[in-house]
């Protein structure tokens, strides 16, 4: 995470609205002397994060039990030097938004996994504009994709959320900067300096 606290904030229920907002993760787990990285979709529920691995992925048997973390990232931004009103001895820099979850990991028996992915259905499809469930497949067909994943749940002990949107420079700058973000097509770094200027 960002060293500069004006980039971070203590605030864990804007850092999981941020995770509930991306809902997609890269997760890390130790074992002995090599990391292990698997990506995950997820939801989170009462301070708890969901989430679910095919059973052929290296982590799957390694997590019951143990500490992992959860990296969501997005968006992000690249800068040009260039755009600040004095440019001189400036460097490129990008702004981005990203939160860390550390926390004990457990495995999901067969009914919370059935719970787990019918919630996600139900979270993830008014998004798209569509309401898939899985009544639409057949029961048999259902049981066996489940037979082939292990959903998990990973109680929350430890949040760190970055925010870098330019909140060092000034006023000047920062408009500056929404306006070429704009002029380069970046509506998302546009968004996220106005969000955190409150604009």
């Amino acid at each position: 995470m960002h060293p500069n606290p004006a980039f971070s904030t203590a605030d864990d229920a804007a850092a999981l609205a941020h995770v509930s907002e991306v809902a997609f993760a890269h997760l890390f787990v130790a074992e002995n002397a090599r990391m292990l990285v698997a990506h995950a979709p997820l939801l989170v529920v009462d301070g708890v994060l969901w989430f679910h691995l095919a059973n052929s992925n290296a982590m799957t048997p390694l997590l019951p039990g143990r500490r992992a973390l959860a990296s969501v990232g997005g968006p992000g931004s690249y800068i040009s030097p260039d755009w600040y009103e004095n440019p001189a001895n400036m460097v490129p820099t990008w702004n981005y938004r990203t939160t860390e979850i550390e926390g004990e990991v457990q495995a999901l028996g067969r009914d919370a996994l059935e719970a787990l992915l019918v919630r996600a259905a139900a979270t993830f499809e008014p998004r798209v504009g569509q309401g898939w469930t899985m009544d639409k497949m057949e029961r048999r067909r259902a049981e066996a994709m489940m037979g082939a994943i292990t959903g998990f749940s990973m109680t929350i002990d430890t949040v760190r959320h970055t925010d870098k949107a330019s909140q060092n420079r000034s006023d000047a700058d920062a408009k500056r900067l929404v306006a070429a973000f704009a002029a380069v097509g970046d509506g998302e770094g546009a968004a996220q300096i106005r969000r955190v200027r409150g604009w």
